[in-house]
C-alpha cells in the first residue's frame, strides 16, 4: 500500500490498485434470504402459533469462472478482469474505492470485465451473453467494460462481510455520485456499480429525480401483476449474477 500511495495516478497504478482489491476478495456470492416460519409458543397457559422471520445466508463459489474465461481468452487474470474495463470508468472506480478505503469500509471487487463467454457461465437472472455492461460484444467488448461488482471484505465471517457490504452500498448511494459512480439496480443487484453518465445507469435510474422512490411495475421486467409487485416489495432476497 505504501508503494500504491506514492504511485502517481496513471493507468498502470490504477490497474495495480484495482487488481489488489480484486485479488483480496473472496469470489463467493452471499445472498441474504429472509424466510417466514411458524412457531408454537405458550403465553398465559395458552398455546399460540406465531410467524417469525428468520435470515439465512446462501453462498455460491464462483472462484473458477474468471480464471477459466481468462485462459480461454489467452490472457492473465489481471489483464482480463481489470484490463478489460473502460479507462475512464476505471479512474472513477479507483477514486471511489480509495475513498471507501479511507472510510474504513474495506472495498473489494468480485467481478470486473466479462466477455460473452464469461457472461454465459454467470448464474441467476442476468443479461444475455453479448449485452452485459461488464463488457459484452454488443457493448464494445474488451476495453469497454462499464461495470464492476463491489463488496466489503470487512469481517471475520461471511455474514459479517455481508452486513459490511450493505454499509458499503449505502455509502455508494450517498457519496458515489461525487466520484461519478452509482448502483443502477439498487437491491435487485446490490453489488453492481456503473458510471452515472453511462447508458446503463441512465436507463435504470435516469428519471429518478422525477419519479417517486416507490417501486413501479414498469421497473420489474415481465411483471404486470400487482400481487407479484407486492411480493417483490416484501422480499429481502438478492439476485445472484455471478
Amino acid at each position: 500500500m505504501e508503494t500504491l500511495d506514492e504511485c502517481p495516478v496513471s493507468e498502470i497504478c490504477i490497474d495495480r490498485y484495482l487488481w489488489s482489491r480484486y485479488e483480496r476478495t473472496p469470489k463467493v456470492d452471499t445472498t441474504k434470504v429472509v424466510e417466514q416460519i411458524k412457531v408454537t409458543v405458550k403465553k398465559n397457559g395458552k398455546t399460540h402459533t406465531i410467524t417469525k422471520k428468520t435470515t439465512k445466508y446462501v453462498e455460491e463459489d464462483f472462484t473458477w469462472k474468471d480464471p477459466k474465461a481468462a485462459e480461454k481468452a489467452g490472457m492473465s487474470i489481471k489483464d482480463y478482469v481489470i484490463g478489460g474495463m473502460d479507462r475512464n470508468f476505471k479512474l472513477k472506480l479507483y477514486h471511489a474505492l480509495r475513498a471507501l478505503d479511507d472510510a474504513g469500509l474495506a472495498p473489494g471487487i468480485t467481478s470486473g470485465f466479462r466477455d460473452d463467454y464469461r457472461q454465459s457461465i454467470a448464474s441467476g437472472l442476468k443479461a444475455s451473453s453479448n449485452s452485459s455492461y461488464h463488457g459484452g460484444s454488443l457493448r464494445g467488448g474488451y476495453g469497454h467494460g462499464l461495470a464492476a461488482d463491489v463488496v466489503s471484505v470487512k469481517g471475520e465471517t461471511r455474514s459479517e462481510q455481508f452486513r459490511a457490504s450493505e454499509d458499503l452500498w449505502k455509502w455508494i448511494d450517498a457519496h458515489g455520485k461525487d466520484f461519478g459512480v452509482g448502483r443502477p439496480y439498487l437491491d435487485k443487484d446490490p453489488a453492481h456499480v456503473a458510471p452515472i453518465d453511462g447508458k446503463e445507469y441512465a436507463a435504470k435510474r435516469g428519471g429518478e429525480a422525477k419519479k417517486s422512490h416507490r417501486v413501479s411495475v414498469r421497473d420489474v421486467p415481465g411483471t404486470t401483476d400487482r400481487a407479484k409487485l407486492s411480493k417483490l416489495r416484501s422480499s429481502e432476497a438478492f439476485t445472484t449474477r455471478y
